[in-house]
Order: structure tokens, then sequence, then C-alpha cells
């Protein structure tokens, strides 16, 4: 009997061919935030190899939120066609594809991370000024980050809705908010990164305000259709931050704004956060949210083989599981998944490559 893993899924109006997502990862190739031959080889090989929902990486929507000089863009016109081209491709692979919108916040100009990943403070190095809910360093070695304005905070969700009409245009399915591992909304959402005291601060309502704020818009500006996707931290790993019990809340609240999925990721708010890293460790996180925020969530977290994702789906942990360092090592790993649980006739092959497996049979 075929696992619902490999099963199509449902999420409002579209169906992807599974259940496996590919997790946003930035690839840090970009200049001017423009896609290039890179990204159409790296997410059309997975799109290729199978996966049902492939998400194209943090994809800033304003120059000064990206992470660092490589990241990916949606904050000019000119973005629009190389994703487009890519966006066809991946489609016409059988694939449904969608983008990651995001902000840095107070942990943007950052060197690549093959390069340490510091912070760039010198503008003659190509690095800019830092933004942030308040006033607060990431560490001892970042700058301190300008605290938001209530109008800067306006201008930020006009940048979300500008990008996403332009994700729009370049034909995306689907589009994720990034609220997660220390970035702008993820600064917002937490008390160890917000002590503002204002709208936007304080209690747990202020300070989901802003994501809910992005998300209300975003479901505005799309069509009914699509699904909306947000990526949070459930946990700073880190006493007196954002924790689960806040995530379930801050989930019913997108849920009702209309949001569609969590995904469900932790931590990278505070340096000095312990994280129990481990195989799977992040799942309780998203069965505990869609228990009791009632939402559809997604799994990440070093969910590598196919016996453990398909376990996700069939106890009921996880509506997705979302997969990352384990398709940069394969990106048939959705391929090879079904053959090795003896489902390979189903396998979502490329017609180049399905004939010859199939022939050999």
């Amino acid at each position: 009997m075929t696992s619902p893993l490999y099963q199509p899924h449902a999420i409002r109006g579209l169906t992807l061919r599974n259940r496996v997502m590919m997790s946003p990862m930035c690839q840090y190739m970009c200049q001017d935030g423009l896609a290039n031959d890179w990204h159409l080889v790296h997410l059309g090989a997975r799109a290729a190899g199978g996966v049902g929902l492939v998400m194209v990486e943090a994809t800033a929507v304003v120059a000064e939120g990206r992470i660092s000089p490589g990241d990916m863009g949606l904050w000019d016109d000119a973005h629009v066609e190389p994703l487009a081209r890519i966006v066809r491709f991946a489609r016409s692979q059988g694939a449904a594809i969608g983008i990651q919108l995001a902000h840095a916040g107070r942990k943007a100009s950052c060197d690549v991370p093959w390069r340490g990943g510091k912070p760039i403070l010198d503008p003659a190095r190509g690095g800019w000024p830092v933004v942030a809910p308040s006033a607060i360093a990431f560490d001892e070695s970042s700058p301190t980050p300008h605290a938001l304005t209530v109008a800067e905070i306006d201008g930020v969700v006009d940048a979300f809705e500008a990008a996403a009409r332009r994700a729009l245009t370049a034909g995306f399915q689907a589009i994720e908010i990034h609220a997660a591992h220390g970035y702008l909304l993820h600064e917002f959402l937490s008390p160890l990164s917000n002590t503002r005291a204002d709208d936007y601060g304080g209690s747990l309502e202020n300070r989901t305000r802003l994501v809910r704020r992005v998300a209300e818009r975003l479901r505005e500006t799309i069509p009914d259709s699509m699904p909306l996707l947000t990526r949070i931290s459930a946990t700073d790993w880190a006493e007196g931050g954002w924790d689960l019990d806040q995530s379930v809340e801050l989930a019913k609240r997108l849920k009702a704004v209309g949001v569609d999925l969590i995904d469900c990721s932790s931590g990278a708010l505070v340096p000095h956060a312990r994280i129990p890293v481990g195989p799977g460790y992040q799942v309780p996180f998203a069965r505990r949210i869609r228990e009791e925020a009632g939402i559809a969530t997604g799994a990440v977290g070093l969910v590598t083989g196919p016996g453990q994702a398909e376990k996700i789906v069939e106890n009921g942990d996880a509506d997705l599981v979302v997969i990352g360092r384990a398709l940069l090592r394969d990106p048939h790993w959705v391929i090879n998944a079904m053959r090795d649980q003896d489902e390979d006739a189903g396998a979502p092959w490329p017609l180049p490559y399905g004939y010859v497996f199939r022939r050999r049979r």
C-alpha cells in the first residue's frame, strides 16, 4: 500500500503530487538580487527529481533586507523574469513552486557563509545599516540596529505586498512568509529582541501584530486559491524568549487571517541558545501546532530517510515533510525514496530518465 507521503495532497486550491516540500535554502549566489543559472539548475534539479513543492530560498523584499550581498531579491521588477524562467521549468516537471519572502532585520549585511558570515560593517565593503524592532544587536560583533518607526513598519508591510505582486507575475503558485530564524518578523515576535512600548511590543497581541499584518495583506493580494504558508521558529530555545505556547497562539491567529500552513522550524534568534539537535527534533512542534491550532503544518529538521518521513505523515505529526540537506545530497531523493520502499512504479521520473529505468524493471 502506497504511503500517503507519496500521494497527491491539496493545500487550498493547489494540489501537490506528493507531500515532500523542498526547504528554502539560501544559496548566496545572486548579484543585485538576480536569480541566475545556478538557481535554475539547483531548483530545477529538485523539481525534476520528484519534489512536490519546491520552495525558493529566502528572497528579500527590500535590498537592505538581505542577509548578504549574495541574497535573492524581489524588490525590483528586474527580478521577475529570471525567477519566471525557473518557475516555468519547475512547473514543466510536474512540481509546484513557491517562494519565501523575507527581511533579515538585524541579521542583515553579513558576508557569505563560506567567508565566515560575519557582519559587514563598512559601507565601502558593501555593507548597509540594519533595522530591527528595538536597538538590540544580535551579538557583540554585530552593529546596533535602527529601531523601526511605525511609519517604517508600514513600509515593511508595503514591501511584502509589492514582492508578492511580483511573485504572482513570475508565476509562483504559493508564497511563504519568513517569520523564523532570528530575522525581522521573528525579531518582533520574541521578547528577547523586541522591547518596544508601542502597539508592536509588550503583549503577545502586539508582538504578533506585524506578522499578522503581513499575512493579512498578502492574503488580500494573492488569489484566494493560492496557498499562503508561514515559517516560524517554534521556540527560541532560550529563557524568556519566544516559545511553543506562543507559537500555538500565533498559529491560531494566522489561520484566522488566511494562512494555510505553518512551517515549523526553531531557533537562531540569539547566539547563546542551546539546541538539542537530533533526527526529527522539531517534529513535535509541528504535531502540537497542528493539533492545538487546527492548522496544517510542515515538519523540518534532520528528516533524512524515507521511513522517517513516511512515519511523520502516517502518524499525523504534520501534513508536509520539509526536506533540506538530504535534497542537497540527492536531488532525486523522492524518486529514490519510492524505489527504496518498492514504490518506484509510480515514481515521478523525468521522461529522459524514466523510460530507461522502467524498461529495465
